[in-house]
Formats: C-alpha cells, structure tokens, sequence
C-alpha cells in the first residue's frame, strides 16, 4: 500500500524535467527575437525590433530595438518562414539569425503539443506573430532598452492581444496531456496556470542570468489607449475541436465530439430510503421496523386468544412429576420436597410423546454398552484412545507456519494473483520503498512552522550521509544502497527528497542556501539546476506535505538480490532507531518511517509479542474449570477429596490433545499452518471441550448414590451422550463443508477445526470417561485430589455419594429461579419481542459493516510503525500508481487497435487512453487521479515529422540523436555543457509526411522503429525519449509477428486513506477495465501493487454468507438426522443464525471490520453457539410432561451444565485477552469473543427455553430403551 511509482516513473520524471527546462527556454529566447530603439508609431508592415544585436552574459541573445519597415524575404527564406509560420506572408520583421533561433527553441515545445496539433498551432503562431509579422509595430512597444557595445538592445517590450485571443489560446491548450509525467502539458508550458492571464504573465517574465526563461521582459497587455493606434493581435484562434486541426478527447474534452464517454457511467451506491417529515430512513430499515411491529402484534394477539381459551378450558389437575433433580432430593421416605415440579394432567394428555428416532435408539444402546465397557476397563479405553493423537503428533515435526500474505488471503487460481504474476512476468515486478518522514509539531495550538529552514536542510544532509554510508552484511558480502537502488538512467539512485535540488551535495546547497529550493519549489519543471541526480523534475507535492516523505528510495530486487535488499532494509531500520531518531527529536522534529520488509518484520513480532497474555488467559480457564468441576462438601477437609482438579486439567490435556492431534496429522502431509489456527482453535476446542467435560460430569453425579459406578457412567452416558454426539457431529461436518472457501487462511482454519473437534469428541467419550472412573474410584477410596496415594479417613459421605450429591449452586438457580422466572407470561412476551427485536435491529446494522482491515490493528500498539501510518494518512496526496495492461496489442497497419487505444489527433474519441483520462475527471468515482502516461502516445509523436528533433536518422539510415546529445553534441565534463559539434548536420527526420498514413506508420516502420524509442534519451530539443520512461512499459518478446504481448498505461489512483478506499478504488478500476475491454474487443486489465491483498474484500460478504450458510445447513441436516425432527432442528437453525446475526450487529456497532479473521470468528461461533444449544433442546425433547415442564427440566440439567462449561469459563479467559499488547487481540479476540459468549448465553439459556416452553417439539422420551435395563429402574432420564 505504499503510494510511489514504478520503476519506469522516476525516468520518466526525467523525460519531462529536462525538457521541461528547456520548454522554458523555448519561448523566452524567441522573445529575446524583438528590438527597438525609440519609441515607434504603430504602423502596417513596420518592425518594432529587428535583429540581433548583442547577447547578455549568460548567452543569450537580445534583438535589436531598430524600428525598421518589414522586409522582403528571398523565395528560400519566405519558404521556410511558411513552412513554421503559415500565417505570415510577404514582408517579416526577422533576419535569418532570428528565425533559426526561433526554429531551434520551438522545437523543443513540439513534442509536448504536437498531440493536439490546434494548440500546436496557436502556441507557435504566437511567437511567429512577435518574431516575423510584418505589422510587428501594430501590437509589439519597445518598453525599455539596454546599451549593449553602443547599440540599443531589447530589455522589455508591451506584447498586445486581445482578451479573447488570449482565451482562445488558453483554452486550446489548457487540457493538453503530457503523458510522461501523468500530467497537463500547461503545468510545463504555463508554471500549471489556470487562466491566459497566468499563462501569459508566465511566458512573459524576465529570467535572471542563467535561469532559463526571456532575456527581458514581455508584458501581456489587452487595453491600449484609443490614442495609441496599436491594435492588439486578434489573428485567428483554432479550437483544439476543429475537425480539420482534430486534436484528442483527452487532450480537448470540450470537443463536440467528446462531450460524453461512451462509456456507461461507474456506479455509484445510491441507497433507497424513505422520508417521514424530517426523518430519513434507509429503505431497508424502515421495512424491518414494519415486519418486526408487525409480527410483535400478531404475536401479542396469539397470546391473548391464548389466554383466552385457557381461561373457558375446565380445570386443571396437577401431579408431582419425579425427574432426575427429584430423585436426587428426595428425603428417606421417599416423598418429594415440596418445591417439587407439578405438571397438568390436562396438558400433558395433549401432548403425545413421540418415539425416540432410530439414531437416538441406536446411541442410548451404544452409550449404555459403550460407558459399561469403559467402566470395566477404564485403563486399556484410556491408552488404546491417547495412541492415535499421539501417533499424529510425530507430525509436527514436520510442523511450519505460513506467514506469507499472499499465500494466506489470495485463493489459488485468483485473478489479481493471475494478474500480478502476467505482469511480473511480461513488464517488471514492483520495487521496494524506504521511506523517511520528517514533520514538524505544532505548539501552543498555533500552526506547525514550516519544514523548511536552514537547520532542517542540514539535518537532512546529514541523514543522508548516514544512509548513504550504511553498510550491511549479506552471506559475507557488503551491501550498500548504490548497490540495490533503482537507477533509472544506470547512474544514480531515484532518492526522492528535497535535496535533489541541490543534487544531494551539501556543496551546492552552502552556495545558493533555502532560497534556492524555494525557488525550484515553483520552477521544479523548467529550471535545470533544480533537477535530481537522476535527471527527474522532483515535484514538491511529493516530498512536502504530499507524498509521505521527505526522503525515500526505490530499491529495484528481484531474485537473490531481495535477500540483499531485506538484509540492508534491517541495518536501515537498526540506522534509524539508534542513531538518525535522536538526531531528529533534538531538532523538536517528528520522525517516521518504513522499509519494505517492515510490516512482515512487525507482524513476525506480533505474533509473540501476547504469548504470555495468551498463556495466562489459558491458566485463569483451567483454573476455573477444575474448581467447577469439583464438589462443594460441606465439610472443609473433604474438600481434598470432592475437588476434580487432576480431572479438570487431565480434560484440558485432552483438549490441546486433540489440537495438536489435528496440527501433527495436516502438517504430516504438507499442510502449513497459521498464526488463526495457534490462536483460535485452541478457544474453540477448550470450549467444545470443556462444555462436554461438564456435562459428561454433571450427569454421572446426578445418578442415585445407590447406583454401582458401572450403572453410573452408563446411564450418564445414556442421557448426555445423544446431545454430546450430535453437537459434536454438527461442528464437525460444519467446519468440514465450510472446507470448501477458496481463500486459504479460513479454509485451512475449518481444516484444522473439523479434525481437532472430532478428535476431542472422541477423547472425550473414552479417554475422559475412563480419567471420570478413576477420579470416582479415587473419591469412594477417600483419596486426596492431585496426591491420590494419600488417604483421608472419613465417613462415606465424605466421597461423591451422600451431601455430595446435592445440586450445585448454579443447578439450584436454574431451577428454583430462572426456569419459574421464565415461565410468567408477561416474561415470555418482554424476551420474545426484545430477541426478535435485536435480531432486526443487526440486520440493519449488518450491512453497514465494512469489509478490510486496518494496517494499525495487526500491529503492536508500540510498533514504530504505528507513526508511519499517521503520518501517511495526514500527508499523502498521492496514490498507488495504477497501470491498465493491454493483452496482444496488434500494432500491424491493419488493425484498429491503435487507435483505440491511443490518445492523440486522430484516435478514436472511445480510445483506451481517452476514456482514463475523462475517468480522472471524476475521481470521487473512479479514483482516478490523472490521465495516464502513454508509451503509444509518445512513441507516435517521437516519430512524427512535426517532432523534428526527436525521430532522427544519419546518411546511412542508423540511429541519430537530439543535437543536445552526444555524438551530436561534445560534452564539457567541468562544466557538464555540450556544444555543437557538427556530427549530426546532415540528419533528418525518419519520415516524411507523405511516408505516414494520416500520421500513422506502417506496420514495418513501427516494428524497425520502436527499438530506437525505447532506447533513446530524452533531453531538452526532445523530451519524448523513451529510455527509462517506458523501457519495461511493453514486452517485446515476439512483437517482430506485429503483436505486442503486454503493455502498460500508468496512472495514479486517488489519495486511499482507509481500506474501503482501497476496495472501493479497486472495484471501480475492475468496472471500468471490463467495460472498456468489451467496447473495444480487447483484453485490458487494472493492476496496482496493493491489488492482490485486497481483492478478498472484493468477495468478503460473499465469503461470510456462504460459510455461515453452509454451516447452518449442515447443522441443521445433522440435527435432522439425529433427531427426526424438523421442528426441533428448524428451532435450532433459528436461534443459530440469530446469534450469528446479533454478533454481526454487534460487529458494526464496535466498528470491527469483516475480513478472513471475523470471518473465520463468525464460523467459530456457530460452532460454539451449538453448544448452547443442542444440548438444551435434547434435554428438552427427551423429558416428560408439558413444554413449560420439560424446558425448566432442560434447565436444570443441562442449563448448568452449559453456563459453567461455556459461558463462564469463556468469560474469565477472555477478560484476559483485554490486556494484550496487539490491537488486533483486543478488537477481534477479545470484543468478538466477549459478544459471542454473552449473547451466546442469552439465546441459549434465556430465549431458547422461552421458544421451546411456547412451540417445542413433542417429547421423544427413551422409556422403552430404560425399561429394558431392570437393573436401572433409577435412570430414567430427564
């Protein structure tokens, strides 16, 4: 996500620097064309200046003031003045000296104009006018003169036009591109003016000695006084839409032509919404209001007739129901207590019990055997079920992580991975970036001071010095910056800071001091001396207050070079920590700052950063879960005996058993794991697990004292085990179909999820089952917990028989408090309409979470790059370079594929490159930010004969460069000018117009010609060279057969500050390339560095919806298999999805954003949210009586049961988790495990109850299978 260009932008910064300081250059000397000695009286065919008559000291050369009368050209001069200047004929008021000059600096101009050839025309007619017209006198006044070796030179002339002209110039040109540099042509040619008054006050000014710009000044003027007799130029103006001069869409979009794309607009969300007076609803919410109201009065109204009818029956009798709860307080004589459960006879005669389905029948009679068996020989059962997990633990030597991003969250066979890899394959991979950044505070609430001072430029030079200097080690070799920076023109590094307008030499800066980068901070582009080291224009809205940085480098790596790249990046981040930020905090400066392999550095931290907290939140749940476990005797020395801690953690050593069962067995055939997987499936397993120890627990102790411990576990298994089964079952098959999610991280998660809960649901019926016969056996023996060969010598009910066999306290609460609390009616109406009413109110809520996630949440809180991100939030103005890649572009004459894609005179209006840049028109859609830099466009005007400096040939038709370039040119190494040296007299252009095809060249001279683009240098009398700026933009691999394979078109998106810019800006680029591709029949396709690790957003929601439905179905078949009863699995998959629901709700209230981590918690919380609910609705379906009496037996048997195994042992361990180091701990393991317990608790133990009292499904009781045990009569189950 780090906003930059590729590795063809800084080069391509410096095509346009050095031209753009000779395009500066291009219009004042012209004005330097004009004398005047006196003071002239405006007249037809009479000179205001004519001739040179001296040059100032820097070179340049001044015209002579001399009002002369215009004079009359030999037939070759005449020709070549209409040859540049049509509009003047006859009489010119300029000598061959003169004309040469103007001919050799508008050159210059050409290329970046030629694009749009009306404001071409206008911008040299302008000159041609002020340099040659015969009527120069009409509108041209000698202001000022200088004596020059007695003569009288030009030193400031009045130039006369009218306003119009002036806005007709202005407007033909203003939305010219120059496309190197993703920018207008006026940003060069006008210093970026917005009006023809700044344009023109900008061609105007007078440069000082050796800057570039007019050697005197030229002041624009549109207001003659009548008595004057000057009539300001008025010639005539060409829109840049006039079809016979046709310039571009792109470069003029106010062409009647242009005037709409032909394109369908992008979307742009518009949310349906409804207005009641001042208040706005979204469409959406105001129909959940009306349903929600709606169902709340037919509910309200059910229960009136209800009670109605109840009101007219005859009365009801009642009797004693006896369950488990019962018998197990029943006094000596057998008599109930008195707060015995009564059930109407009435009602219970209304609802038949159905039979037990054949699964359930087949379970009670394997769990009475199987708990039989296990009893008899707990031993053998505990080491035959430890062998296989701890077979599959060898595993884990083959265990590793997977940390790699692209591997975790792109899905194999996924478009932006396609895409990425077709570019790096085709153009050239993206470069690494290290960043400084340095900013100044603001004190006492006033503005911070500017950066830019004396002391801070020192500081800089001084940083980098230090970068420059640092050395790392790598396999025994040295690596220096130099040696793995990009260098666009093989030379120096592309170091981007404000530096470069000094070269980065401490030198120059104590010679021309701030002032100077003052200076170039408005004259960046046309001033040569403030070009970089590598010969780029440094734009100051990159490197102060835009782009985040004042310093940053490009590190161009790709093979064996990026391990030299990541060994030099830590020494850098190792500089900066230790020596240059205490440099900088003793200037009461702010520093930031990042390296590539930061974030992966960070991250590796972060994931040991809370092992401890981890670990103690894994202690407080063990802690807890061997005190629930225990007994509460009423003699304090029998607690030694009651306790279950050597039970409690031997469960615990079960569970992680099982996670590392699964861990060793998907490591063993290759299966990398995750950080997800360490860190949640260790909570969803102790909390399957713990659950089910509880359970398993609860019901052995509720058995009759009289019972044998055979008898015991047995009937124990016999009533829980069903339920224990089906949950687990449901989780498993859950987890397993959810498998089938493309995005790796959640599918490897389900994986590893589905094995590690089935093999806990095994350990649990065996190796757990055999521990809870040996810890019984240890009690009756009065042996002490955890030291089992000391005894205590007591009397029997000191064991679990006798006082040890009452209800818990939380047993007790169930029964006696929350069940008949739960029974009023008006209770059942309150907690019906406020479930379903939250229900609603998520489903509002839902879609307004947001999918991605924040950089800052996955770091450590004290991570330095925590500032980093501030900072590039608050000063990036750039975005992410964007490049649109075209597939097998045909370039053969016969094809139309150029000119779609081109953007210049006489491409297609639709074209490629037109469409971009009307699409930057609209950035708040498209997040486009500028029009693209086109290769095709430069290449075309590179060729045109209009371009006559660039495309050139020797006699013997070889290569022949600009005259400013060697060996056109000698090179002065002292002073780094280069004077002509007469080599290149005798080139000429390539072409000739009529060797073109309305300016389009045949398929053999684009083939023989492209070469000598992409390796020729830009300069100032050709900037459209293509060396650096475009040498990996196409793939030449094969373009001899007139097909190139791949090439780019770069552009930027807009300023992404947060991740639903990222998405949104990503999603926006994919519309417009597919529509763009089906308009023009061609395969174009967006990418951006960041591409590939947002593209998961893209498909997020859909991600979510599919795993949480699937996994709702399956559980849903799973409980229908096991029950035979669609009624009660329908109930289930109703509460289900509610408490999925609620927790997305409350996922959008925290502001927690959906990615593969919530997502992944989503899953899991299906898992657990079975738990509290399974179990509740089996107890129920098996009990006896009415649907009151049967849920507030569920209640009291497994209601427990399920608030200690889950609830409670989630809460103390999750509360630990707040104390984590890593915000990614606190917001999604911590605030979404809080969420999903409590409501997890309240569903499953407050409005299922409700549910299952109001429409449970019949009682399926298991009598028969009972009876057929005399031996049991006691375990009849509840």
């Amino acid at each position: 996500m780090v906003p930059g260009g590729r590795r063809r932008g800084p080069a391509a910064l410096a095509a346009a620097a050095i031209a753009l300081m000779q395009i500066s250059f291009v219009v004042f000397p012209i004005s330097a064309q004009e004398s005047n000695s006196s003071r002239v009286v405006p007249a037809e065919g009479y000179c205001s200046m004519y001739g040179i008559c001296g040059q100032r000291s820097d070179g340049k050369v001044l015209n002579c003031a001399n009002a002369t009368k215009a004079v009359k050209p030999d037939t070759l001069f005449s020709s070549r003045v209409q040859s540049l200047c049509p509009t003047i004929t006859g009489n010119v008021c300029c000598t061959v000296d003169q004309f040469d000059t103007l001919h050799q600096q508008v050159q210059q101009a050409v290329p970046f104009l030629v694009g749009c050839p009306a404001c071409l025309r206008n911008f040299l007619n302008l000159f041609c006018e002020m340099s040659c017209s015969p009527n120069q006198s009409l509108f041209i006044n000698v202001t000022s003169v200088k004596q020059i070796n007695s003569t009288a030179t030009v030193d400031g002339i009045d130039y006369y036009v009218t306003t119009n002209y002036g806005e007709e110039l202005y407007n033909s040109c203003k939305d010219v591109k120059f496309g190197t540099l993703n920018t207008r042509a006026m940003d060069f040619l006008g210093g970026g003016a917005k009006t023809y008054k700044e344009w023109l006050a900008f061609l105007g000014r007078q440069a000082k000695p050796n800057e570039p710009g007019s050697p005197y000044l030229i002041a624009y003027r549109s207001d003659p006084s009548d008595s004057s007799g000057v009539k300001p130029l008025n010639s005539t103006i060409y829109s840049c839409g006039d079809p016979s001069l046709g310039c571009s869409c792109g470069d003029c979009p106010s062409s009647s032509v242009c005037t709409g794309s032909l394109l369908p607009q992008l979307n742009t969300e518009t949310s349906c919404s409804v207005k009641m007076g001042s208040l706005k609803a979204k469409c959406l919410d105001f129909s959940l209001v009306v349903v929600y109201l709606a169902l709340l009065c037919a509910f309200l109204l059910w229960g009136l007739l209800y009670r109605t009818r109840g009101r007219t029956a005859f009365p009801l009798k009642t009797k004693p129901l006896r369950n488990t709860d019962d018998k197990s307080h029943s006094n000596k004589n057998g008599k109930s207590p008195h707060n015995s459960v009564q059930v109407s006879e009435a009602a219970s005669s209304t609802v038949k019990p159905a039979h037990p389905s054949i699964v359930q029948t087949y379970m009670s009679i394997f769990f009475r055997k199987h708990g039989i068996f296990v009893a008899r020989y707990p031993l053998l059962v505990l080491c035959v079920s430890l062998l296989i997990p701890l077979l599959l633990c060898i595993g884990l030597l083959r265990f590793k992580v997977e940390t790699r991003p692209e591997k975790l969250w792109v899905s194999p066979g996924s478009r932006a991975a396609d895409e990425k890899n077709y570019f790096d394959s085709h153009l050239a991979p993206f470069y690494r970036i290290e960043q400084l950044v340095l900013a100044t505070s603001a004190f006492g609430g006033s503005a911070a001071p500017s950066i830019v001072n004396d002391n801070n430029m020192k500081l800089l030079f001084q940083i980098q010095k230090k970068v420059d200097d640092l050395r790392a080690n790598y396999s025994g070799s040295t690596v220096a910056l130099a040696d793995i920076c990009l260098k666009p023109l093989s030379t120096d590094c592309a170091t981007q800071s404000v530096l470069q307008y000094f070269q980065l030499d401490p030198k120059k800066y104590d010679d021309s001091g701030i002032d100077h980068a003052k200076f170039c901070f408005q004259h960046y582009t046309s001033e040569e001396t403030c070009l970089s080291t590598f010969q780029s224009p440094i734009d100051p809205g990159t490197i102060l207050g835009g782009f985040p940085g004042n310093n940053f480098t490009e590190v161009e790596t790709s093979g064996q070079e990026n391990g030299k790249a990541v060994a030099w990046e830590r020494a850098f981040i190792s500089l900066v920590k230790e020596e240059i930020l205490p440099m900088v905090l003793a200037q009461n400066l702010t520093l930031s700052f990042s390296s590539e392999s930061s974030i992966q550095d960070e991250l590796n931290r972060e994931s040991t950063a809370d092992a401890i907290t981890i670990v103690i939140s894994y202690i407080v749940m063990f802690a807890y879960i061997s005190f629930t476990l225990g007994d509460r005797p009423s003699r304090w020395l029998s607690l030694f005996v009651s306790s279950k801690v050597l039970l409690g953690l031997s469960g615990v050593v079960l569970v992680m058993l099982s996670v590392l069962g699964s861990m060793g067995f998907f490591s063993a055939i290759g299966v990398k794991s995750t950080l997800i997987i360490m860190e949640v499936i260790p909570f969803l397993v102790l909390a399957v697990g713990v659950d089910n120890m509880c359970i398993l627990v609860h019901a052995v102790k509720r058995q009759p004292d009289q019972s044998n411990l055979e008898e015991r576990i047995s009937n124990a298994l016999v009533e829980v085990g069903p339920s224990i089964t089906l949950a687990s079952f449901a989780e498993v098959l859950a987890f397993a179909v959810s498998a089938i999610n493309p995005m790796p991280a959640t599918r490897v998660f389900s994986m590893f999820a589905a094995l590690a809960v089935f093999m806990d649901f095994l350990l649990q019926v065996t190796a757990f089952v055999a521990l809870i016969v040996f810890d019984f056996r240890r009690a009756q023996d009065g042996r002490i917990d955890c030291v089992p060969c000391a005894r205590i010598m007591s009397s029997p009910a000191t064991g679990d028989g006798g006082d040890g066999q009452r209800l818990h306290l939380l047993a007790r609460y169930m029964r006696d408090i929350h069940g008949p609390i739960l029974s009023y009616r008006a209770v059942k109406f309150v907690v019906i309409a406020v479930f379903v009413g939250l229900t609603f109110a998520s489903i509002a809520l839902s879609p307004r979470l947001q999918p991605g996630l924040e950089q800052k949440i996955v770091l450590p809180r004290n991570s330095y790059l925590q500032d980093y991100f501030d900072d590039l939030a608050k000063y990036m103005k750039v975005g992410p370079p964007l490049y649109f890649v075209v597939k097998n572009f045909n370039y053969s004459f016969a094809s139309v594929h150029t000119n779609q894609i081109c953007s210049i005179n006489q491409c297609n209006s639709n074209s490629l490159l037109n469409e971009i840049a009307r699409q930057s028109l609209s950035p708040e859609t498209s997040y486009i930010a500028k029009p693209a830099a086109s290769w095709l466009d430069d290449f075309l005007i590179w060729m045109s004969p209009e371009a006559f400096g660039c495309c050139r040939k020797f006699v013997n038709g070889s290569y022949c460069p600009p005259d400013d370039q060697p060996p056109c040119c000698q090179l002065d190494q002292d002073s780094g000018t280069c004077s002509a040296s007469g080599t290149c007299n005798n080139c000429t252009t390539c072409f000739l117009h009529s060797e073109l095809d309305n300016g389009r060249p045949s398929t053999t001279q684009f083939k023989d010609k492209l070469p000598w683009f992409l390796d020729a240098l830009p300069s100032s009398d050709c900037s459209k060279g293509g060396k650096g700026a475009y040498s990996t933009s196409l793939d030449l691999s094969g373009y001899e057969g007139g097909i190139i394979q791949a090439s780019a078109f770069r552009t930027y998106h807009t300023p992404l500050n947060k991740q639903t810019d990222y998405v949104n800006s990503m999603r926006a680029a994919r519309d417009f390339s597919s529509k763009i591709s089906e308009d023009l029949q061609m395969e174009i396709f967006p990418y951006s560095v960041f591409y590939i690790f947002f593209e998961q957003y893209l498909g997020v929601w859909k991600t979510a919806i599919m795993n949480i439905c699937v996994c709702l179905g399956t559980v849903f078949i799973v409980c229908f298999i096991f029950t035979s009863s669609l009624w009660a699995s329908a109930i289930i998959l109703i509460v289900l999805a509610m408490i999925v629901l609620d927790l997305m709700g409350v996922m959008a209230m925290l502001g927690i954003q959906l990615n593969a981590i919530s997502v992944v918690n989503l899953v899991m919380s299906i898992g657990i949210a079975v738990e509290f609910c399974v179990h509740i609705t089996h107890a129920f379906m098996i009990g006896n009586g009415d649907r009151e009496t049967r849920a507030r037996q569920a209640l009291s048997t497994m209601g427990a049961s399920v608030f200690s195994g889950i609830t409670l042992t989630k809460l103390v361990g999750v509360i630990i988790l707040r104390f984590a180091k890593s915000e990614v701990f606190v917001v999604y393991y911590f605030q979404m495990y809080l969420a999903l317990v409590l409501i997890g608790f309240l569903h499953g133990l407050i409005f299922l109850p409700v549910v299952l009292s109001l429409c449970g499904p019949p009682s399926k009781s298991a009598k028969p299978i009972e009876q057929s045990q005399p031996t049991s009569a006691s375990t009849e189950q509840t």
